[in-house]
């Protein structure tokens, strides 16, 4: 049993104290990184497009063949659940990710060794959002850094799964940490077209025109559906197309999306500035006040009021 004040999580079946929400090491999520997830966040203590979310969960555990042995229905419950105990001990003004886990389970020549443990592993959990951690992007503007590690071609392992095995992007991930503390990495795909970060979308702005890479190469995120949606409905003219470096250092605006940054207005990339380097871009800016409407949730506000930390 939970106690009030510890944060929860649903572990195969039961909603129990994160602290003892533990995996058997054979399982193959741990093993082989065997395992889909997908994440979304709340605005206001509101979770957002959880629908969406658990429809591009669904789909990607298709891609891996995995049974999580629930409906949709019952995610969707459980994922309210633990969220309304974790939300009540998030401050007001503060709000949470929100994450669903699915793994393959243990393997089958250990089932005599761990005979009560269920066929696969299902996990929902709850994290705090990193507002202070990341209030100074969305003051200056983030740096994104191109590493050498590639996205990998769709014909070998399709990036629009949302899979565990985030080896590629943790590789990215450091050798760009390694130049910049401060940057984050944007992949190019084996066509040498920019592609995605480590669970953020990228888009360009040029002659007021947004561009994203084409959805094939990348995650076709939540929220890189919303920015386009958004800029739909602004009229504000957007295209999904083949992006190299060119494109991204003649840009007028970039700028990142993902559940957590939702619009994160970019500042350089590869170390060229971008556009004037006024933060957000006017572009960006309609895009960003938009979203906080459609949310009615000040998230942009949630980051500043640690800018000056």
């Amino acid at each position: 049993m939970a106690a009030s004040d510890e944060w929860v999580v649903w572990f195969n079946g039961k909603i129990v104290p994160e602290r003892e929400a533990r995996v058997p090491f054979r399982d193959r999520g741990f093993k082989y990184g065997d395992a889909v997830f997908d994440t979304t966040r709340t605005f206001g203590h509101r979770i957002f497009r959880l629908d969406e979310h658990l429809e591009r969960l669904y789909r990607s555990l298709a891609y891996l063949d995995i049974d999580p042995g629930l409906t949709r229905k019952q995610f969707r419950e459980i994922t309210e659940q633990v969220a309304a105990h974790n939300l009540k001990l998030t401050p007001a003004d503060e709000d949470i990710w929100v994450s669903q886990r699915v793994t393959r389970g243990i393997e089958p020549a250990d089932r005599e060794i761990f005979a009560d443990y269920p066929e696969r592993t299902v996990i929902v959990e709850c994290r705090p959002l990193p507002f202070r951690g990341r209030a100074k992007y969305y003051r200056n503007g983030l740096a994104l850094i191109i590493p050498s590690v590639r996205r990998p071609a769709p014909d070998t392992l399709s990036p629009r799964a949302k899979m565990q095995n985030y080896i590629n992007l943790v590789l990215a991930d450091l050798e760009v940490k390694a130049q910049n503390p401060d940057a984050q990495p944007v992949l190019l795909d084996t066509n040498g077209n920019l592609a995605e970060g480590r669970g953020s979308n990228v888009f360009l702005v040029r002659d007021g025109v947004l561009l994203t890479p084409k959805e094939r190469y990348v995650l076709p995120g939540v929220s890189r559906q919303t920015a386009l949606d958004l800029a739909k409905q602004l009229g504000i003219p957007a295209e999904e197309a083949d992006l190299d470096f060119y494109d991204a250092v003649t840009a007028d605006e970039a700028f990142i999306t993902s559940s957590s940054w939702c619009i994160c207005p970019v500042s350089s990339i590869g170390g060229r500035r971008i556009g004037d380097g006024a933060m957000p871009g006017p572009v960006t800016k309609r895009l960003m006040d938009a979203y906080v409407e459609l949310v009615d949730c000040d998230w942009v506000g949630q980051y500043l009021k640690y800018a000056n930390e």
